[in-house]
Formats: structure tokens, sequence, C-alpha cells
């Protein structure tokens, strides 16, 4: 039976509202993570008379280093996100596809995947390859807020609006306090069950999201404010009988060898954390910053791994 047009009208708005359920804070800050001269050549916001690059920059930027470098998954899921952000939608589905194949265990990747063929259809609907990318994000984490009110949209639209309704308000108990969506679903539910006559009044007003998380997704920023494993003691007695000069040379030849050891072996990713807090807390902002580049393009097809790296980044400052 077909939909009315007020019922089509409600999904519409439920699919736009989806828009916002960007999981986890991305910005052009994300982009720094790129190498080579081109990003040595971005300006990076915050720092004095500087401004961050503008998305079509950024989408440049990436499109020579993928020229380059094509088996960069994070890469691909940045131009991904930038393309969706211009309204390519088409483009930005390409774009996960190939992060997705490069990184098939990736739910961030597939559930971005689903979010672009959704908007790159008749914006009426959850076809069936958005759907396929959804269950598959969820295969890889169960947890996955994105696919899960993609595929709620999904099942309002096929006429189980209660179905719908249900799984939006599991999925606002999971939803994080200070998240810029949970207004938004609660909206949704809302909106779906007084088009639909259900009465959800009482269940909406006991409604409560879970506790705030300030953004962060991953263990990343708990595994740089921990403490680090310090030196033996051996170690410790010897820079307590040098100088206050000498000591900060140990400390630094320290920090060095722990950027020697993630050379020979750079698929430590707790190890890039622990040497960009370091660097920020030698005051070396700029070795910072290149420990960030460097762990980013170890983990490059970690999509898991590089947003630990990322998040603990933006958690020191850097």
């Amino acid at each position: 039976m077909a939909k009315s047009a007020s019922s089509m009208n409600i999904s519409r708005i439920a699919l736009i509202i989806a828009a916002l359920l960007v999981v986890g804070a991305v910005a052009v800050k994300a982009y720094r993570s790129m190498n080579g001269d081109e990003a040595a050549s971005m300006p990076v916001a915050g720092t004095e008379n500087e401004t961050a690059p503008s998305v079509d920059e950024v989408i440049a930027g990436l499109e020579k280093k993928l020229q380059e470098n094509p088996d960069d998954a994070e890469s691909w899921r940045m131009l991904g996100w930038s393309y969706f952000e211009t309204q390519k939608f088409a483009e930005s589905a390409t774009a996960m596809k190939r992060a997705t194949t490069l990184d098939p265990d990736n739910p961030e990747y597939w559930s971005m995947l689903g979010e672009a063929l959704v908007m790159a259809s008749d914006g009426q609907q959850v076809p069936p390859d958005a759907a396929a990318a959804f269950r598959n994000a969820l295969k890889h984490d169960a947890k996955d807020a994105r696919a899960r009110y993609f595929l709620a949209v999904q099942k309002d639209i096929s006429g189980d609006h209660k179905g719908a309704i249900n799984d939006w308000f599991v999925l606002l108990a999971d939803t994080p306090a200070d998240a810029p969506y949970a207004a938004d679903i609660r909206r949704v539910i809302g909106q779906v069950a007084e088009k639909e006559g259900i009465d959800i009044s009482a269940r909406l007003a006991k409604a409560a999201p879970a506790a705030p998380t300030g953004g962060i997704t991953t263990d990343g920023p708990a595994v740089a404010t921990a403490a680090i494993p310090g030196p033996s003691r051996e170690q410790m007695k010897e820079a307590a009988a040098l100088p206050p000069g000498q000591q900060e040379a140990m400390i630094a030849n320290m920090v060095d060898g722990l950027d020697k050891r993630l050379q020979a072996n750079p698929k430590d990713a707790n190890g890039w954390i622990m040497l960009i807090r370091s660097r920020m807390q030698l005051g070396q902002t700029v070795q910072a910053k290149q420990a960030l580049d460097r762990g980013l393009q170890a983990f490059k097809n970690d999509g898991a791994e590089a947003k630990r790296i990322r998040e603990a980044a933006a958690a020191l400052g850097v």
C-alpha cells in the first residue's frame, strides 16, 4: 500500500535529522593527519593569525594524496566525509566504498557509507545497499548509533512504526546526554508517534539519555591522560643524582628512545599516544604533531585505532 504524502513527509524529516547523527566529533582538525607537502602547507585552526582550511581545500589535498597512495583507508574516509559535507553524496559513497574495501572490519566506515547511500538516493527511503551497509556496521559494533537510527527509519518507512519507535527509544537510552543528536532522536520519536496516533507521552517523559561523554567515543583520551609507565628504579636514582639540565636531557633521551622504538615497530597505538603526550609535556608541539601524523599513517587501514589516536591527540591539545 502506498504511503500518504503526510507519512512520507514524516519519513523525510527522519532522514534529514539523520544527517546530524555523526558519531564522535569530526572537524577539519581531523584532516591535519594528512602527510606530505600539502599537509605541511595547510594552516591549522587555533594558531595565531591562521585559519582552518576550507573543505574544498581539504578535498583537493586528499585527492592529490590518494593519487599517490590509493591504499590509505583513513584518507578515503576523510574524503568521503568531505564530499558529504559539500553534499556530493554519490562521490561520498564512492569514497566510503573504497574505505570499506581497505578496512572491512571498521563499523564507522560502513555506517558512513550507508548514510551517503541514503542521501544519494531519492531521500525518501533507505535503499537496500544502504541497509546492507548499516547491517555490516552493526556486525562489528552493535552500538553504532548511525546504523541503528537508519535501520529504525527503514522500519518506519515500511510501515512498522511501533518497531521504529521502540528502536529509537533504545537508541536514546544509549545516547550520551551531550550528543548533538540526542534531542533530535526525541523529536523524531514524538513526530512519528503523533502522526501515527501512537501514545508515547509517558514513555518519552521517562526516557533519559546516557551519561555525557564530551563527544569521546574511544578510550584514546583515557590512555593519553593515564599514567605512562615510568622509568626503572635505577633510572630514577640516576636521574636524581643529575643536575636539573641533565635530568631534562635524560628525559628527552628516553622520549627519543620511544620514538625510535615506534620507528622500528609502528603498530603500537598506545605507544604513539604516549609519544604524543610526552612531546607535548616537553613543549615539543611540532614533534607532537609529527608523531600524530606518523601514528595515523601507521594505522591508515585500521580506522578504529586511528580514531583512538585522533581522540587522544585532541584531548592533549594537538
